[in-house]
């Protein structure tokens, strides 16, 4: 074994960030593929509900749209949603 003369450190693990309260809670409907959507946000987009702009994508059907507001965004996929006959969300 070769020794440089280099004090040796202990790697440690880095600790794994705790996942939001939300993402662990048990939910009495599983992440079903019909339900799934891809949001590209425009680059610089303002994070507010009414300046929001960017393309949402249902995964399955492959319908899209660009979108200006959350709102837009939100109409979006419940019209994907009743078209595919699935119940309106809460």
């Amino acid at each position: 074994m070769y020794f440089s003369g280099m004090p040796q450190r202990k790697i440690q693990a880095k600790a794994q960030p705790k996942a939001p309260l939300s993402a662990t809670a048990s939910f009495p409907a599983p992440l079903a593929p019909q339900w799934a959507f891809v949001v590209q946000l425009r680059q610089g987009t303002s994070l507010t509900a009414r300046e929001m702009q960017g393309r949402i994508e249902h995964i399955v059907s492959g319908q899209a749209t660009m979108f200006s507001s959350l709102e837009e965004a939100l109409a979006f996929m419940e019209r994907v949603l009743t078209q595919l006959g699935e119940e309106k969300p809460p």
